[in-house]
């Protein structure tokens, strides 16, 4: 395990939450399994990272209750999101997460940061190492560069950093965290910083030692 890696774990679990390491993405599915029973109720936010390891064909396999939101549309959609609050476990990734033990998250709708902070009995995370930054701070930027215009360009969203690569507001010579473009179609609405947790191992975080997602 990569030096990084460890520091960053040690101080999840001293912020209350709980890290778990796998080598490689193959490893990620039996630890999910070990965390879950069959029956119980799940959902999840939009991630790739969850896709290229295989969990939405697990909660999706019929051992779960699954609250699917994908192909719902108008009052279905909120009606998916309000039971996915109440979920017994929510799956997602985390746009950034600092070696200081901290998760960063910056949401559109704003559903999946709504049951990162509350709502499931538990919160399972599945990170590449690739989304391991020194602070908030690279964090920030980390959104603005590197998640925020690939998102875009999966969403079909007509925003500038779809088109630049990168958010407007790093032509700023000190961009402010809510600094960017101001179409409907933005993504960066609502940001959140998880750090010391009142609810013990609430959240889980899965570990990988190999990029995952953007």
């Amino acid at each position: 395990m990569e030096q990084y890696i460890e520091k960053t774990m040690k101080n999840l679990e001293r912020n209350g939450m709980k890290p778990y390491y796998c080598e490689t993405k193959e490893e990620v599915l039996p630890i999910i399994k070990s965390l879950i029973n069959k029956g119980e109720s799940v959902s999840n936010g939009g991630s790739e990272s969850l896709k290229e390891c295989g969990v939405f064909e697990l909660i999706g396999n019929g051992d779960y209750d699954f609250i699917d939101r994908s192909g719902l549309q108008g009052e279905a959609v909120r009606e998916a999101y309000l039971r996915a609050f109440g979920c017994d476990t929510y799956f997602c990734s985390s746009n950034a997460v600092t070696e200081r033990g901290e998760l960063y998250n910056v949401d559109g709708n704003s559903n999946r940061i709504a049951c990162i902070v509350y709502g499931p009995r538990q919160v399972i995370m599945v990170v590449g190492k690739n989304k391991i930054v020194p602070d908030i701070n690279a964090a920030i930027k980390r959104v603005k560069e590197k998640a925020a215009p690939p998102n875009c360009r999966r969403l079909s969203l007509d925003t500038p950093c779809a088109k630049l690569d990168k958010c407007v507001s790093l032509a700023r010579e000190n961009p402010f965290i809510c600094d960017g473009c101001a179409g409907d179609t933005r993504i960066c609405c609502n940001y959140v910083v998880s750090a010391k947790q009142r609810h013990k191992d609430r959240i889980k975080v899965i570990i990988v030692n190999e990029d995952l997602g953007y």
